[in-house]
């Protein structure tokens, strides 16, 4: 088994048009993906992620400090699984109730690199 990383990529405020029970309704549904996942061994770590945050970049004491939201899009959460290959990942992805609320939910499908191939340096990997 490879590992992947599923990012799950959404607008922001997608959610905030759904109905109190349909809130409800897509949380139970991403625990029972998360459980199923689990139990087939498949899943290493998911996490959601806060709508807030900061975007660093520049280098040396030139640092740009500003909101990662620019975009409409943000990214929401991750799955951090197990897959035979990418083919495999992809089908799991696409079983993320995220798509079953909306049109603008994306998956990212990323498999996680173990170690460097040129220095053989291993990345540290339990999570």
């Amino acid at each position: 088994m490879q590992e992947f990383m599923l990012l799950i990529r959404n607008q922001i405020g997608q959610h905030e048009s759904l109905s109190p029970e349909q809130q409800q309704e897509f949380l139970n549904k991403c625990m029972v993906y998360i459980e199923n996942l689990k139990k087939e061994g498949k899943l290493k770590k998911a996490q959601p992620m806060a709508r807030q945050g900061k975007m660093i970049s520049g280098a040396n004491g030139a640092w740009k400090e500003g909101p990662f939201n620019e975009a409409k899009e943000v990214i929401v959460g991750y799955y951090h699984i197990l897959a035979k290959d990418l083919d495999d990942a992809v089908m799991i992805a696409k079983g993320n109730p995220e798509f079953e609320y909306g049109t603008t939910a994306r998956v990212e499908v990323r498999p996680i690199k173990m170690m460097e191939e040129t220095t053989g340096y291993v990345y540290p990997g339990k999570v």
